[in-house]
C-alpha cells in the first residue's frame, strides 16, 4: 500500500507515521492489487486530534473515514478510522463480490462533466471523478461505502447519467436523465 500523509496545524513525527503505516497496512489484505492510502492529520480546538483516511483501491473503489479523539491522542483517532473502514469492508464484502464487475469500472472522466465557473458564484472546491456504468444497487452500495448522501453514475443498461441519493425518511431516491 502506498501512503500519502498530510498534516494540518501539527508536525508529524516518525512514530505516528510508523504507527499509521502499521495499522492501515493491515487493511492491505482486502486489496489484491496495489491500493493508495491518503491520511490527513489535524489538530483542532481544545486539543482535538482528527484523522481523515481515504483508501483508493486499484479498481477505483473508495473507502473513507474520519475519526477524532478529544483526549489529544492521535493513535486513538488512527485506530478508530482503521476500525471503521475494516467494519465497512467486512460488512459489504459479500455484496461487493456479488455486485461489482470488472467491466463496470471506467478509468477516464467524460468531457461533459467538466465544471465551468460562473463569475457570480464562488466555487470552494472542485472534484473530478470517473462516472462508471453500474446498476442502481451497486451505486447505492458505493454511496454507502463512501458515507455520502448522493452518488453519480451511468446506468449499465442505457448508459444514462443517474444520481442516487439518501432521502430524509431513510429510503433512497433515483434521478434519471432523458437522453
Amino acid at each position: 500500500m502506498k501512503f500519502t500523509f498530510t498534516c494540518k496545524k501539527i508536525a508529524l513525527n516518525d512514530s505516528i507515521k510508523e504507527y499509521a503505516e502499521k495499522k492501515i497496512g493491515k487493511l492491505d489484505r482486502y486489496f489484491p492489487d496495489e491500493a493508495d492510502a491518503f491520511v490527513i492529520f489535524a489538530v483542532e480546538k481544545k486539543n482535538r486530534c482528527v484523522v481523515e483516511l481515504t483508501i483508493r483501491a486499484a479498481n477505483g473503489t473508495l473507502f473513507r473515514a474520519q475519526a477524532e479523539d478529544v483526549d489529544g491522542d492521535m493513535r486513538g483517532a488512527i485506530d478508530e478510522a482503521v476500525s471503521f473502514i475494516d467494519r465497512r469492508i467486512r460488512k459489504n464484502k459479500t455484496r461487493l463480490a456479488k455486485n461489482l464487475r470488472a467491466e463496470a469500472l471506467v478509468s477516464d472522466v467524460p468531457a461533459e462533466f467538466d465544471l465551468v465557473e460562473d463569475e457570480d458564484f464562488h466555487v470552494v472546491r472542485t472534484k473530478r471523478f470517473a462516472v462508471k456504468p453500474m446498476t442502481t444497487d451497486e451505486a447505492i452500495l458505493q454511496m454507502n461505502l463512501l458515507g455520502h448522501s448522493f452518488y453519480v453514475f451511468r446506468h449499465v443498461d442505457d448508459h444514462a447519467v443517474c444520481i442516487v441519493y439518501r432521502r430524509n425518511n431513510g429510503g433512497y431516491g433515483l434521478i434519471e436523465t432523458d437522453e
